[in-house]
């Protein structure tokens, strides 16, 4: 479904991201893990338009170049972003930030039913839909970052550190939307620092170390790898 072959990305002429290729396919979970800085949160940057690469490199999507494509265009095409920092119209209520990720949806009918799936995996959500999103706690907020962008009707979903700076009765809760996704069939390429979790949910992984992938594999063999454990996992 998605291939990135070769793509560098250069802040102030300085590379953050070095000749990073990957593949997801249709159906899959697959984790991109690595520590704070190491290039995760660019890479999905890049693959969305919205960070400048170099000229080297090319990024498919189901089968056709999405290198240089607006983010717009590549939204409409079914490659949904949840950024780290959820990027929520604090103001306006919950359910108005919801319906701004239907942009690309024409049919009203069609924007109510996706909202319902969202207040269904969300019940807190449609409690809540009438306050300011920027009342809501930190984990509300990621659900609502995450039910935004699947009211775009993803055929791909990237989510950016979902579980960054959440408690952890938050972080569980997130990680098992995760997976209710993931049985429900959703393609999902997840960008995550807890790495136990992220391995443990993907079919796939890489791990990501100063801005180069440098290791690939089955997610349950990284996990039982000795590179993971005791770099990442302290055993």
């Amino acid at each position: 479904m998605l291939e990135v072959q070769d793509i560098t990305v250069r802040y102030s002429g300085l590379p953050v991201l070095r000749e990073a290729s990957l593949r997801v396919e249709e159906g899959q979970t697959v984790s991109v893990v690595g520590a704070n800085g190491a290039g995760k949160s660019t890479l999905l940057k890049a693959i969305m338009g919205a960070a400048r690469m170099s000229s080297e490199g090319r990024i498919n999507f189901r089968g056709q170049s999405i290198k240089g494509l607006k983010t717009e265009e590549i939204v409409r095409l079914g490659l949904i972003y949840v950024p780290e920092d959820r990027k929520l119209f604090k103001p306006l209520s919950v359910e108005e930030n919801l319906l701004l990720g239907a942009f690309v949806v024409d049919d009203e009918a069609k924007k109510h039913t996706k909202l319902e799936y969202v207040y269904d995996l969300f019940p807190r959500l449609r409690e809540r839909r009438r306050q300011a999103a920027g009342s809501l706690s930190g984990g509300e907020q990621q659900m609502a970052a995450i039910g935004r962008g699947l009211m775009s009707n993803p055929k791909m979903l990237m989510l950016d550190e979902p579980s960054l700076g959440l408690a952890p009765l938050m972080v569980s809760e997130v990680f098992a939307t995760v997976r209710r996704l993931q049985q429900e069939g959703l393609t999902v390429l997840l960008v995550e620092q807890n790495v136990l979790e992220a391995l443990e949910l993907a079919d796939y992984a890489y791990i990501m170390q100063t801005g180069r992938l440098r290791h690939e594999g089955v997610a349950q063999e990284l996990l039982q790898s000795d590179l993971v454990r005791k770099a990442f996992l302290s055993i």
